[in-house]
């Protein structure tokens, strides 16, 4: 058994490097597949997930191009300059702000120093005073806040939140992609929706430890993007109850990262550390071991968010797990764990002379109702009869005994 203190095994397992930092990004990664322990447990331990998806041989497919990143850093400070002249403009044209100038509560730093914890005690400090009933009008510019995510305390940075406009406060969002004729990518949009949820819910709970009303924040937040091909911004309210609704629910759903971890041995490590003659300080070997105790969750949703997806996946498909098909088939097959399992399943007890499990008669005779159904839809031909899978084919395909094909192919369906 580990003799770390719970609060200390996170931290031994990532190693001497420092915790790479909780994004609002990575919070509804987490919350859009909560049942992944793995993610949870990498997310809290601040473990580089994108080296780590190298180091085990499967790097990411995704990720921002230095051009947009850079793009995205020069938009910013285009609408923050002279002291949030443009966004200032923005809420007087678009909410009706009766004000022609803010001062701006600039929470980069806090008595020159850039310390994450700091920074959130100046952040409590400044709402408590605005929620407080104090009139200011002072537009704060990337505070800090903090929310309980697994078990742990994620500081999470938004890009600005408003003083009281109408009442409420307000999270403002600066994204560098263009809304062009009035339409914007629905895709970026949403993820942007998403992460602004999470700032919200944070803003909210903070609120509420300090005694004031949670409703002060505003259940929508403010868009401001590039216009057509100019960089003049434009600014759009979208309303994010239902984010909000969702991202809260899952949150609460979420197994402390601490709990999930106990139980890898005492040996287990995530370290990405180098020795000062660049060799990994861990073999792949190590680390490999270590991700495959944590318990997964894949689905092929997870191709689009997460760093390990390709790893994950590669594990689903050797053994057949249900979920590489979708959350829908793992949920149709509550205690299958495998597709091959599954197919096997189709055959009556008349066929093979075996009773039913009773503990999967109802998955099974679904599973068979479905291949009756495929059988009066498929063309006319010869019904090709189960046989037990016995080995692997190419790039971790299931093949049965006897065949040369590269999918599980049971009665005339193929899947994988």
């Amino acid at each position: 058994m580990s003799t770390h203190q719970p609060e200390d095994r996170l931290a031994s397992l990532r190693g001497p490097l420092a915790p790479e930092p909780c994004t609002a990004r990575g919070i509804t990664a987490l919350t859009a597949n909560p049942g992944c322990s793995r993610r949870a447990v990498l997310d809290a331990a601040g473990v580089d997930k994108a080296t780590l998806a190298e180091r085990l041989g499967r790097p990411a497919r995704f990720g921002q191009s230095p051009f947009a990143l850079a793009r995205g850093r020069a938009f910013e400070a285009m609408v923050k300059a002279n002291g949030y002249a443009e966004l200032i403009a923005l809420l007087r044209e678009n909410l009706g702000a009766p004000v022609e100038e803010a001062a701006v509560a600039d929470l980069n730093e806090v008595a020159g120093s850039a310390s994450p914890a700091l920074r959130a005690r100046e952040t409590e400090r400044v709402f408590d005073r605005l929620a407080g009933g104090d009139e200011e009008r002072v537009l704060l510019d990337h505070p800090v806040l903090e929310l309980e995510v697994a078990g742990r305390t994620a500081l999470l940075e938004p890009d600005a939140v408003t003083h009281r406009v109408g009442g409420r406060f307000h999270v403002v969002e600066i994204k560098s992609f263009a809304v062009i004729d009035g339409q914007a990518d629905p895709a970026k949009t949403a993820e942007a929706a998403k992460q602004a949820a999470v700032y919200v819910i944070a803003l909210r709970r903070l609120l509420e430890r300090l005694g004031h009303d949670p409703e002060l924040v505003a259940p929508e937040f403010l868009l401001v993007c590039p216009k057509d091909f100019s960089q003049r911004p434009i600014l759009a309210r979208i309303d994010v109850r239902q984010e909000i609704e969702a991202i809260g629910f899952q949150l609460s759903r979420l197994r402390r990262a601490d709990d999930l971890a106990r139980p890898l041995p005492a040996g287990a490590t995530l370290d990405l550390s180098t020795r000062p003659d660049g060799a990994p300080t861990r073999t792949d070997t190590e680390l490999a071991g270590t991700v495959a105790a944590l318990d997964t969750h894949y689905t092929p949703d997870c191709l689009g968010y997460c760093d390990l997806a390709r790893h994950c996946r590669a594990e689903a498909v050797e053994t057949a797990r249900p979920g590489r098909l979708g959350g829908r088939a793992r949920d149709d097959l509550p205690g299958i764990d495998s597709t091959r399992v599954a197919l096997s399943l189709i055959d009556t007890p008349g066929d093979r002379g075996e009773p039913d499990d009773p503990d999967r008669a109802e998955v099974a005779e679904r599973l068979r109702a479905a291949a009756r159904l495929y059988d009066l839809r498929r063309p006319p031909g010869p019904r090709v009869s189960s046989v037990p899978f016995a080995r692997s084919g190419p790039s971790g395909s299931i093949e049965p005994s006897g065949s040369s094909g590269s999918a599980d192919t049971i009665a005339g369906r193929s899947v994988g």
